[in-house]
């Protein structure tokens, strides 16, 4: 332990020593997510594929993996889960293709009739057990996964923006880039154990890019206050102080977060264990990135920011 000017101890970390050997782990994590994704590509939500959503509830908690085994039988790609109090289920169906628009829907009616008629003969669903049947279209699936795309792509140019007039624009690129690699990790993830990508995965993505960028910012805020006091030791020596100094306050402020949302997906279901998984994954790679993706690519943009105005 060391004491800093401050007044306070401190662990004496020597993070940017490990800063090449964690970038490599980095790079190389991030291409293998980038592999995954192109490769294996994902399971998408109805949301961004296509399909039928179906919420059933009966009168008392049916066996999921009855009602599962039934309509596999049916053959048209149905996932079914537990939702809400116990004693209703989420059934989402594959989009049906036909060779034209009519055809299409007249499929997606077909399939919507026979699960149903399979839950009232097989699980004794009620007359009015239908909670609710949502259809989205294939058309308007690639709208939202276009728009998708974009409304991260704009949040990034925001952060970048953002962080080069706060700060310096030594900082906007370690900044983006790291909420970049935390992104596509995981999603690379995601795509490995195809976990299905919706709209709530994508609310919790954005999420994630608003804590990531919090964290980061509190290091460069210590980076920058470091700066003018200690400029003569060299950035190197000025980010680890900095980490160091945040060090406990990241820690259980991650720590906090992260067993919020074990809790969350322990014990919640659908859309909201959809949302916790991301956050927990979200969060350990935020912390991880703050430390060796955006505060170890300062040194390397002052430098090359240095030799441009020398050329």
């Amino acid at each position: 332990m060391t004491t800093t000017e401050k007044g306070y101890s401190a662990p004496k970390i020597d993070f940017m020593a490990k800063a090449p050997l964690m970038g490599g782990i980095s790079i190389l994590t991030f291409v293998v997510a980038l592999v995954l994704i192109s490769t294996k590509g994902f399971y998408y939500g109805i949301d961004f594929a296509g399909g039928t959503e179906l919420q059933a509830k009966f009168a008392t908690a049916p066996d999921v993996n009855q009602i599962r085994s039934e309509l596999d039988k049916l053959d048209v790609g149905v996932s079914v889960q537990s939702f809400g109090t116990g004693n209703e289920v989420l059934i989402r169906i594959q989009q049906a293709k036909g060779s034209t628009n009519m055809e299409t829907n007249k499929l997606n009616q077909d399939r919507i009739s026979a699960v149903t008629k399979v839950l009232k003969d097989s699980s004794a669903l009620p007359e009015d057990g239908i909670q609710r049947v949502d259809t989205v279209g294939p058309q308007v699936g690639a709208e939202l996964r276009s728009q998708a795309i974009l409304s991260i792509l704009y949040s990034l140019i925001a952060i970048m923006i953002y962080v080069g007039l706060r700060f310096d624009f030594r900082y906007a690129p370690g900044a983006v880039l790291c909420l970049f690699h935390d992104s596509v990790v995981l999603l690379g993830i995601y795509s490995l154990i195809g976990q299905e990508i919706n709209v709530q995965v994508l609310a919790g993505i954005l999420t994630l890019i608003g804590y990531s960028i919090n964290d980061t910012i509190v290091v460069f805020d210590s980076v920058r206050s470091n700066e003018g006091a200690f400029k003569e030791k060299g950035l190197n020596f000025i980010i680890n102080r900095s980490i160091n100094e945040m060090l406990v306050r990241t820690m259980l402020t991650s720590t906090s977060v992260v067993i919020a949302a074990i809790c969350l997906y322990v014990y919640g279901a659908g859309s909201i264990r959809d949302i916790a998984l991301t956050m927990i994954l979200g969060v350990i790679l935020g912390t991880y990135s703050s430390v060796y993706v955006a505060a170890p690519l300062i040194p390397l943009t002052d430098t090359l920011m240095k030799k441009l105005r020398l050329a």
